[in-house]
């Protein structure tokens, strides 16, 4: 039993349990944290608009996030909505990821410089995951998605959560490491 648990310490690609089933729960919808982006926060000089000025995906979180779309590909899943963040990192997730057209939600956005900002974010994710419908993805930020789900995920896990009412219920967990 020690083994294992060492194995599961040292392998933590392996140690995932990739609980692709849990998407098929009636309600469910998938959190993804952005791919790898070398880096904590976004530089002083941070512009919304210029994506040269934040903190961005490198190759191995490109690849990652192409590998995390053909996974679900592979698997035949697909999504009728895709939901990003406006910050690059998650844009360019969302649009390497290639499961289908991605539209902007600032209800996505990241609070991590401004947590006077996590109640109202956070309410206004949970109101978008409750107007829309069908099978979503919401690529977002760490911050973002702890607030919902009390989880700290890795870059590019995908959360798989059922809300029931203010709470997200995790349901499983997916993480193709890059």
């Amino acid at each position: 039993m020690r083994l294992i648990a060492l194995l599961l310490c040292l392998l933590p690609g392996l140690a995932a349990a990739n609980d692709w089933d849990a998407l098929e729960t009636p309600g469910a919808i998938a959190l993804m944290r952005h791919a790898l982006a070398p880096g904590v926060s976004d530089p002083a000089d941070f512009d919304l608009t210029d994506c040269p000025t934040q903190r961005n995906l490198d190759a191995a979180g490109r690849a990652q996030a192409r590998a995390i779309g053909a996974a679900f590909r592979a698997r035949g899943f697909a999504f009728d909505r895709i939901f990003t963040s406006q910050w690059c990192r998650c844009r360019e997730t969302a649009e390497l990821l290639d499961l289908g057209p991605v539209e902007e939600a600032p209800a996505l956005n990241s609070f991590f410089k401004d947590f006077s900002d996590e109640a109202a974010r956070t309410e206004a994710a949970r109101a978008l995951i409750g107007r829309t419908e069908g099978r979503r993805i919401f690529v977002t930020h760490q911050v973002n998605i702890s607030a919902l789900t009390g989880r700290s995920p890795r870059s590019g896990e995908v959360l798989v959560v059922r809300m029931n009412g203010a709470t997200a219920e995790v349901l499983g967990s997916i993480l193709i490491d890059p």
